[in-house]
């Protein structure tokens, strides 16, 4: 339509709107501008926060509506019937020249923009891409906004769907919306399927396959007499058998994803030990008197040995002290009859408390008491329907998660969130905040522009490893961690956000003693450099160890606070526990 001049030119046999004759190379920018917009009003409507095969869905119904308005409206490309006439780039060339010099040009295209491509898929901007795609939750508690990130890839998809389609209606010369049939788009999705979705070799050689060899090889078999049309029918069995097959038998797809190999210039090689665990000796039970009906805290754990490495200056150099402000001991978080309602129950029920600045406050209750949805409200993750969360005498009820996680508001979950197809030391880079990587000028300026920085940032994750010990699992994906790791996993990311306040969903939680050890004393360590912590565990003894205050709840309401050992003789307390 931009190409073809007024739609009155050629004797006027056929009606469109935007006619005009601008050059090839602005149409073709042209195409790619709209067709990015378009992608991004679908993710506007369809693709926020949806399982992928959702969204694939939801393209394919979007198709299909496009066409059937497009070939409805004769006034808009002339129905059906399409566009004809449409310039060829290279017009001034006859004959195979023309064709094998498009061929030519179209390959010149495609290399330059997979290079421009390859710089949003690589370093840290395609990082924090994957880690959204593993786990958007856990994304959106280390500070991504997943929906700008989604946009971001609906609309860089669709600028380069509408390059290739321009470079095809420019090669045919004509364009219809009645020749274009959804099947053809589910061939594409087989051969990705069958390649291998995160990979480009994989959808490359999916495409030959598929495309290439399946749909354009049956064409050449015999045709079946009396049954006309069998043959190209037997294509699309083939593909339906192959999909079915590669989603059940091997969903990775014949080249499977390969960890990222990238790693910044100068670091060392992430799969050599960086540090050898020493065992830590179970603490020996010593019996403390307490009232009868109340759980007994677990000990004090035994000295560690001195080789287990400490927390230094040069590690905590990024998490911020207490503001100058700021005054130590004055609240950081004040949450004041805070309620929330699923249907007809009420999960918390007029809570009010407060975390001090640079200390540690337990939050503690039977199961069902409202503490993890006091600590997904306070994060952002649920919404509250009544009462205010104040952070850092601030308003932030009504703010968004990943904005609060900005702030330094920063949340674990009770289940570990780790981005499982990223290695350990990539989870941790994937959190830090203001990467410059992460920017659209690091993609316009590639490696140069964040090399440094990056080296910077693996050297600091390499020191957080070792401080938790898992030095030697920098290099392994995050899903092959156990669960004791996964979680531990968990603590160190948050700890790569820069936290000024972190939320912590029972990370006691199927931990051995050698690691629930090595949590509490960098819990105790990081207080003393200023980070304040809000610690959700069942662990009592822990709790007794590492927490200045305490918050009991039950049945939604906070029943009472103060130190564990006054509330360990508190009668309201010891009903709550045993009855509930």
């Amino acid at each position: 339509m931009l190409t073809l001049g007024s739609s009155s030119a050629n004797g006027a046999f056929q009606s469109y709107i935007l006619g005009s004759r601008l050059p090839i190379v602005v149409a073709l920018l042209a195409a790619m501008v709209v067709s990015g917009v378009l992608g991004c009003v679908v993710g506007v409507t369809g693709l926020k926060r949806l399982r992928q095969d959702y969204q694939a869905m939801i393209m394919l119904v979007v198709s299909i509506m496009a066409t059937t308005v497009i070939g409805a409206d004769q006034a808009i490309v002339n129905g059906n019937a399409g566009l004809s006439l449409i310039p060829n780039p290279l017009a001034s060339l006859n004959g195979s020249a023309r064709s094998w010099g498009y061929v030519a040009l179209v390959a010149v295209v495609c290399v330059v923009a997979y290079a421009f491509l390859r710089r949003f898929t690589r370093g840290p901007l395609g990082r924090s891409l994957r880690a959204m795609r593993d786990d958007e939750d856990a994304a959106v508690a280390i500070g991504k906004n997943v929906v700008a990130m989604r946009l971001m890839v609906q609309g860089v998809g669709g600028a380069y769907a509408g390059l290739s389609g321009a470079l095809l209606a420019g090669f045919i010369g004509g364009w219809s919306p009645s020749s274009w049939q959804y099947v053809e788009t589910l061939a594409l999705l087989t051969a990705i399927i069958v390649g291998g979705i995160g990979n480009d070799g994989g959808v490359l050689l999916g495409t030959v396959i598929v495309p290439v060899l399946i749909l354009q090889g049956v064409q050449f078999l015999p045709q079946i007499s009396g049954h006309p049309g069998l043959v190209e029918d037997f294509g699309w069995m083939i593909l339906g058998l192959l999909t079915i097959a590669f989603i059940f038998v091997r969903s990775q797809g014949l080249v499977p994803e390969r960890r990222s190999g990238s790693r910044p210039p100068g670091s060392r090689d992430l799969d050599a030990p960086a540090f050898a665990p020493v065992p830590v000796p179970v603490p020996v039970p010593v019996p403390v008197p307490v009232p009868a009906r109340v759980p007994v805290p677990v000990p004090v754990a035994a000295p560690v040995p001195a080789r287990v490495p400490r927390v230094s200056a040069r590690v905590l150099d990024r998490t911020p002290p207490v503001p100058a402000e700021g005054v130590q001991g004055e609240d950081i978080l004040v949450v004041r009859d805070l309620v929330r309602n699923f249907g007809g129950v009420r999960a918390v029920d007029g809570a009010t408390f407060a975390v001090r600045r640079g200390s540690i406050t337990g939050l503690i209750g039977p199961n069902g008491a409202g503490k993890s949805t006091v600590l997904g409200i306070v994060s952002g993750f649920i919404p509250a329907s009544s009462g205010s969360v104040r952070f850092e005498g601030t308003e932030v009820t009504d703010v968004a998660a990943y904005r609060r996680a900005r702030r330094g508001l920063v949340r674990t979950f009770q289940l570990p969130h780790e981005f499982g197809r990223l290695t350990t030391i990539e989870n941790l880079l994937a959190a830090v905040p203001r990467q410059r990587g992460e920017t659209a000028m690091s993609v316009l300026a590639g490696t140069r522009y964040w090399r440094a920085q990056e080296r910077e940032l693996t050297e600091r994750a390499e020191q957080l490893l070792e401080m938790f010990a898992m030095g030697e699992k920098a290099g392994d994906l995050a899903r092959e961690l156990s669960g004791g790791q996964k979680r531990m996993l968990e603590v160190m990311r948050a700890l790569m956000v820069e936290p000024k306040l972190l939320l912590l969903d029972e990370p006691m939680a199927g931990l051995s003693p050698m690691l629930s050890e090595r949590l509490e004393r960098v819990c105790t360590e990081m207080r003393a450099g200023g980070l304040s912590i809000l610690f959700v565990e069942h662990e009592l003894g822990a709790v007794e160890r590492l927490c200045d205050h305490v918050v009991v709840m039950a049945q939604g309401k906070v029943l009472s606070q103060g130190s564990m050992a006054d509330l360990r003789a508190n009668k309201e307390v010891q009903d709550a526990y045993i009855v509930g």
